[in-house]
Order: structure tokens, then C-alpha cells, then sequence
């Protein structure tokens, strides 16, 4: 594991020393690495969603009602 030295500021060092006091976290590092852990995946969840979005906008767009579109999603859940 590669190390590192890193500087926070007053509030963030605070707050990472409640949370290893809280005994939610046993070290800075273990916190460090989980925050970093969540912050991958969620950039993940974006990417994946800015792909959806992407092919949807390039599908184009429709002139339906939502009334209609919801038939339409109904209709697809009955078959």
C-alpha cells in the first residue's frame, strides 16, 4: 500500500477525528479509503446515467401525450 501525506483543514480534520472517535472509522486511512471507495462508485452511478441519458436524447423525441406513453407502458407490462 502506498503512502501518503495530505493536509486538511481545520473543519475537515475535526470531523475526521469525531469519526474515528465514534469508533465508526479505526484509523484516518480506513475513513480516507471508504470515502474514497463511495465517491468511485457514485462517479460510476453518474457515468452510467449520463449514458442513458446520452442515447435517450439521441433517440429523439416524441409528440405523444403522457396520457398516450402511458398506455404504451402499460400495454407493454400486459403482454
Amino acid at each position: 500500500m502506498n503512502r501518503q501525506s495530505i493536509s486538511f483543514t481545520k473543519p475537515n480534520d475535526e470531523w475526521l477525528k469525531a469519526q474515528v472517535e465514534s469508533e465508526e472509522y479505526s484509523s484516518k486511512s480506513e475513513l480516507i479509503n471508504d470515502l474514497i471507495r463511495q465517491a468511485r462508485q457514485q462517479q460510476t452511478q453518474v457515468d452510467w446515467l449520463r449514458t442513458k441519458l446520452e442515447k435517450a436524447e439521441k433517440s429523439g423525441f416524441t409528440t405523444d401525450t403522457k396520457e398516450q406513453i402511458l398506455a404504451q407502458s402499460k400495454s407493454l407490462l400486459n403482454v
